[in-house]
């Protein structure tokens, strides 16, 4: 076994975060390691619930993350949360600030935060999220967080990753059936209306029927389970428990009627599918001479030369031949 598996499987934080940075990057070298880091934490993972939360930017996800996370630590568990930051389409850059917004749940021994780039992804997800959860688990932690980018509209590919999908809420933004698009409805496990408090009890609590009445006409996601609507105040820690509790209940009926593990290995067949597609991207971009061909074909399909078909057709062949 690696020693920095050894390390990771011993609950070093350090190790941990160095390993999370050398599965993110991009070098070949890096790349190859990574796969063997992995290969070797493998059999030490799969006992964490992987928990996955979206909403709207403003809604109150570090928020309500930080006091849920307290919550899960107080009850004995350990907690990682890997937030994922937007990308600037143009620089590149990310801020990265979760850790700034989530001051009392990073600073305890049984909490690790992570930020993380999205880097262009769809789906408010990084690339290696998965990998990262994956070593999350092996260090020790058995409740792992994936907060997505809050971008409203494509965080469908979060829900590929986690064992409960929670959609977060907030009261008093108009239509607020309007306010999050069917598709991830349809995917969330749980609804939570947030800043259920003072002048938005009342609005928080109309939400929550109106929510309720929509959830209850769409398909459920499994037969065994009726996806919830609850309000919370996550700033004053009201409705967290109750939560809690739902989603210990939600990860016992999924676990006792096999529903876990189905769902986990359809995951790893889509990520797997996935991974092809990125590596295959990367090889083009990594490879001077795919690259230059890329370039050339890029052009032409730029221009009106080629349909974006045949180019991508073409620049298969290519790579066959390389």
């Amino acid at each position: 076994m690696p020693p920095l598996a050894e390390r990771i499987i011993s609950g070093d934080r350090r190790a941990l975060a160095r390993a999370i940075t050398l599965i993110e990057s991009e070098l070949p070298e890096h790349r190859e390691e990574s796969g063997k880091l992995l290969a070797a934490i493998l059999p030490h993972t799969k006992n964490a619930i992987r928990l996955g939360i979206t909403g709207i930017p403003g809604v109150g996800k570090s928020t309500f993350i930080e006091s849920f996370g307290q919550h899960a630590i107080d009850q004995g568990h350990k907690v990682a949360v890997l937030a994922i930051d937007p990308s600037s389409p143009k620089s590149g850059g990310s801020i990265l600030g979760d850790k700034t917004r989530m001051e009392i749940l990073s600073r305890h021994k049984n909490a690790f935060i992570r930020p993380s780039p999205s880097s262009g992804m769809l789906g408010g997800i990084a690339r290696k999220t998965y990998d990262t959860m994956l070593l999350c688990e092996a260090a020790g932690f058995d409740v792992v967080i994936i907060e997505t980018v809050g971008v409203g509209q494509s965080e469908t590919t979060a829900s590929d990753l986690v064992d409960m999908f929670l959609v977060l809420l907030a009261p008093g933004g108009g239509d607020d059936l309007q306010g999050i698009k069917r598709g991830i409805m349809e995917l969330a496990d749980m609804l939570v209306i947030n800043k259920a408090d003072g002048d938005l009890a009342a609005a928080a609590e109309r939400a929550r029927h109106d929510h309720a009445a929509a959830v209850s006409i769409m398909r459920p996601n499994s037969e065994y389970w009726a996806t919830p609507v609850m309000t919370c105040s996550a700033i004053k820690g009201q409705g967290i428990t109750e939560i809690w509790d739902k989603t210990e209940q939600f990860r016992s009926t999924v676990t006792n009627n096999g529903i876990l593990e189905t769902r986990r290995s359809l995951q790893a067949r889509s990520l797997m599918k996935s991974e092809v597609v990125e590596t295959v991207l990367h090889e083009f971009r990594s490879n001077p001479e795919l690259s230059h061909i890329w370039q050339e074909i890029e052009e032409e399909v730029a221009n009106g030369e080629r349909s974006p078909s045949d180019g991508a057709c073409q620049l298969l062949e290519k790579l066959r031949k390389i």
